[in-house]
């Protein structure tokens, strides 16, 4: 009686919330994309019950094993009876992504799994009903977020490979599951504003709502007016952004790219080359996979990980960088080491990066350009010779100095371009940044 009568309840403020025709933003929402705009490094965290199997013994697929290894429904929920991650601690998480030089986190609330790492009084598929753990993760990392000063995000699958009236079926989560031919599509829908009502209610002001799973089924009827708009009423200041693959749509605050610097598809998933006005931002990955897998040692470089950040920067975007915490709620010591060298980094050159906007010259070979009012940051990252060339820019050039120790750095301005001069003995191994004052 008391899941009926909430889940009423949460219909009912559904069904009371004006569609969206035209989205206005409200001030508070503009405030927040541009701290968005400021904050420019964020943690994605993928976690849940898959992390229990570890990829299984394959790269690449961890959140996704359900799928890949067609495990049906009826042994896939015997996993939250192993899921007790007794050694989470929501403080030290926190403190360590402060350490790193982090402004936000994203966390999965709900995968395409279906699973929910959530107190959903709307379905009992989550973690305090079915795992031995009994506790709310989010609520728990909310709490400390608000404690540490951190912005707390959730991400959400439109996807679901669990629920029935996930009808008819996308292009994943097909066959294996177990469940029925059948259901009514619109009841999914209700399903998940109702979560989305429970998550924008029962923590207090987010960050925003991480979309992920609509590329599943393209032409199917999400329903977004209502949901964005329902979103937008619950908490006018929250952020939504879609992992869509698309040019950005009506009601969205915020642009993301999957493991791609914006406009380019090196991945296959962005179908569009637009980079919209909108704040931007792309997430990576620090080894081959999102969720936490024993067999993906192919880590990459802090050095990759800083250039990509730095390049991201170049665009305007965020860099949102992802950790697959293990089932014992330990973060993989790899990742900490990673983060806390980025961390040292940032704290020296941050200024570079944190409150910045695109640059003049797009992030190209050699590097990126990042902007601060009347201080543009050439960031040198790849370059052999000890001159490099770059288009004239609008307005005159007063100076250009080396960040590290304002040393004057020689320009020449020709027809052709201006001409700096970088020599190799001034060079730094992850990024030369010269600051120029226009």
């Amino acid at each position: 009686m008391r899941r009926f009568i909430f889940l009423f309840m949460l219909l009912l403020i559904i069904s009371i919330s004006t569609a969206q025709t035209v989205y206005q933003p409200t001030s508070q929402n503009l405030e927040n994309r541009e701290w968005f705009q400021d904050a420019k490094f964020g943690l994605f965290i993928h976690w849940g019950v898959y992390s229990v199997m570890a990829g299984g013994g394959d790269y690449g697929v961890a959140e996704w094993i359900m799928n890949q290894k067609q495990i049906p429904i009826n042994h896939y929920e015997r996993l939250a009876s192993f899921f007790n991650p007794v050694e989470f601690d929501p403080a030290e998480w926190v403190l360590m992504a402060k350490k790193a030089g982090i402004k936000y986190i994203t966390i999965t609330s709900k995968h395409h799994d279906g699973f929910a790492m959530f107190d959903s009084k709307i379905s009992d598929y989550d973690i305090v009903e079915r795992s031995p753990y009994g506790k709310d993760i989010l609520k728990m990392l909310k709490d400390e977020c608000d404690k540490q000063g951190i912005k707390l995000f959730f991400y959400y699958s439109q996807l679901d490979w669990h629920h029935p009236d996930y009808y008819p079926r996308g292009n994943t989560g097909k066959g294996f599951t177990g469940r029925p031919e059948s259901g009514e599509w619109n009841k999914y829908i209700d399903y998940m504003n109702a979560q989305l009502t429970e998550l924008l209610t029962n923590y207090g002001e987010v960050g925003g709502i991480w979309f992920d799973g609509m590329w599943d089924k393209k032409n199917a009827d999400w329903r977004l007016d209502e949901t964005y708009s329902l979103i937008h009423k619950l908490q006018p200041g929250a952020m939504i952004g879609s992992n869509h693959h698309m040019s950005p749509i009506p009601g969205e605050d915020f642009q993301m790219f999957e493991r791609d610097l914006p406009g380019e598809n090196t991945m296959g998933f962005n179908q569009t080359g637009t980079i919209s006005e909108l704040p931007i931002e792309m997430c990576e990955t620090m080894n081959g996979s999102w969720g936490f897998n024993l067999k993906d040692q192919n880590y990459k470089s802090s050095k990759q990980l800083i250039q990509t950040m730095i390049k991201a920067s170049g665009y305007g975007a965020n860099f949102l960088l992802n950790t697959g915490p293990m089932p014992n709620g330990k973060i993989q010591p790899e990742n900490i080491d990673t983060l806390m060298v980025m961390g040292k980094w940032l704290d020296k050159y941050g200024e570079t990066i944190y409150g910045t906007r695109k640059g003049p010259i797009k992030p190209t070979n050699w590097g990126a350009t990042t902007r601060k009012g009347n201080t543009i940051y050439l960031h040198v990252l790849n370059l052999d010779e000890e001159n490099l060339l770059i288009p004239n820019l609008d307005t005159k050039i007063k100076s250009v100095v080396f960040f590290d120790d304002n040393s004057k750095v020689k320009f020449e301005t020709t027809e052709f371009g201006t001409l700096l001069k970088v020599p190799f003995t001034k060079r730094q191994k992850i990024d030369t940044i010269l600051e120029i004052t226009i």
